[in-house]
């Protein structure tokens, strides 16, 4: 097929021609553009320059006792002239190895990394994956403890007890869900008035002769907060007292909301 000059040498005819992958129709068609175009002259024997450095590197060193002998045959050999005909170099088979080599690196190298590429893709999915399960598990974690505590508030032993503030803590609600049999405690902190930094909202279990410390109370996205169970508790109590320090029987402060307990088995 013609085409014009520029499109031939962007095409890869030259190439293949100089390595003996042309078909006899692509070499005469070479041939022809390389004899009527000098452009494509000179891009031809530039082409070949470089592919005979490339071929020369690569080549091994033939024995010297075949100098002689390649010297006889060519003399013995007619000369056959051929007009304006490009001549192909005896070593076009070692530029196609070259060549063939040099594609066989490349192409390793891209499938090398391509492998590499997907290697890193699956570790990234793998990882995505653990984080999923993770999330998953803890997500279950959660699930199951908002079940037990459903089943615990919803159990007919559980005894509801609302803890409101006196005049020292008005806005103050917490609502205890206390199931004797089952000796379980659950603390639902409605809401609890701003206190200074320096201090903090505690519970007390009221006993016949002492107060059991419960814990300190606050606001967590209105989610139940367990607490031990008040044993043999008569009540219950909330007092606000100094953060960070650990007060005994003695140092409690007045309560800001109490309730009686019936834990009767």
């Amino acid at each position: 097929m013609t085409v014009d000059k520029d499109t031939f040498l962007k095409s890869d005819l030259l190439e293949r021609y100089l390595i003996g992958l042309t078909t006899t129709q692509e070499s005469l068609e070479v041939e022809n553009y390389i004899n009527k175009f000098p452009d494509v002259k000179e891009a031809y024997i530039t082409l070949q320059n470089k592919l005979e450095l490339v071929a020369f590197a690569n080549a091994e060193e033939a024995p010297t006792h075949l100098l002689g002998s390649i010297i006889e045959t060519i003399n013995d050999k007619p000369v056959i002239t051929l007009n304006n005909k490009p001549k192909r170099s005896w070593f076009a088979y070692g530029i196609a190895a070259s060549v063939a080599a040099l594609i066989f690196a490349g192409s390793s190298l891209y499938f090398f990394i391509e492998n590499q590429q997907l290697i890193n893709e699956n570790q990234v999915i793998v990882e995505e994956i653990l984080d999923l399960r993770s999330d998953i598990d803890e997500n279950n974690l959660k699930l199951e403890a908002l079940a037990t505590q459903f089943s615990q508030l919803n159990n007919p032993e559980t005894e509801k007890y609302i803890l409101k503030g006196n005049v020292r803590a008005k806005n103050l609600k917490t609502i205890a869900y206390i199931n004797p049999k089952e000796k379980t405690s659950l603390l639902d902190v409605v809401s609890l008035p701003t206190l200074p930094k320096n201090q903090e909202y505690q519970i007390w279990a009221e006993l016949q002769d002492k107060q059991v410390n419960l814990g300190i109370l606050s606001v967590t996205d209105r989610r139940l907060q367990k607490i031990p169970y008040p044993q043999d508790a008569l009540g219950l109590s909330i007092t606000i007292e100094r953060k960070g320090v650990k007060p005994t029987n003695n140092t409690t402060d007045t309560p800001v909301a109490e309730i009686e307990l019936n834990l009767e088995d």
